[in-house]
């Protein structure tokens, strides 16, 4: 698997587990507040890490690491993600993927497999700016949809996190993503953080006052809505 990040210690990605996390690169969306340019736009000039060297960590941390994280770009594009993680469970480890939930049909594959026990599904916007928000002339929701409802209809831990921008998130969005949402498990608001690496850094982030008055609006649908990374 064509892997070009592997952080080898976080105790933030895995919610409640010490885990390392891996990125791997290239992604059907192309969301312009992305942290991650090189790995979206041009993967093939970022440096790729051999899987034997990832697995060889792995082998030594058992015991000590919980899980491992895949994240992107957008994992499920990696034909040889299914493999990769059945030799990842081998070995005992608890498997997280992040994923914009576009390919239902993988999602619903790696869930059977039992190759993932936690999924971090991105929802970009409210239903109608969902192209727009993916950096997109056009997007079938319904794929969306498909992987939101599966998640919410299972067995597996999941989460819901939307990252949230001044000139693309009004409250009117959010409180329609709460009522699409209504009654999942949890999720997260993130506010948007500049960096380098973001694909069109013209955005601009929400206060902390305000992004809490975001999650009080969002607790009647969601009750486990919070405000990631502000406090």
């Amino acid at each position: 698997m064509k892997i070009h990040g592997f952080q080898k210690l976080t105790l933030l990605d895995y919610p409640g587990k010490v885990a390392c996390t891996l990125f791997t690169g290239g992604c059907n969306f192309r969301c312009p507040f992305c942290q991650n340019a090189g790995l979206v736009l041009a993967p093939e000039q970022e440096p790729l890490i051999d899987n034997e060297e990832i697995i060889s960590v792995l082998e030594k941390r058992q015991g000590i690491l919980d899980g491992v994280c895949v994240t992107g770009g957008e994992p499920t594009l990696n034909d040889d993600l299914p493999d990769f993680l059945r030799t990842v469970k081998k070995l005992g480890y608890l498997v997280k993927l992040d994923t914009n939930g576009y390919r239902p049909k993988v999602l619903k594959y790696l869930a059977k497999e039992g190759l993932v026990d936690y999924v971090a599904m991105d929802i970009k916007n409210c239903p109608e700016k969902y192209a727009q928000t993916a950096g997109l002339k056009s997007l079938d929701v319904e794929k969306i949809r498909e992987s939101a409802g599966f998640l919410m209809s299972g067995s597996l831990e999941y989460e819901f996190r939307t990252t949230v921008c001044r000139e693309l998130h009004q409250k009117a969005d959010l409180l329609a993503i709460g009522k699409w949402l209504k009654g999942c498990r949890r999720y997260f608001l993130q506010s948007y953080q500049k960096s380098a690496n973001v694909i069109r850094p013209v955005f601009t982030s929400y206060t902390k006052e305000q992004m809490h008055q975001f999650e009080e609006s969002l607790l009647h649908d969601i009750p486990e809505t919070k405000v990631r990374g502000m406090d």
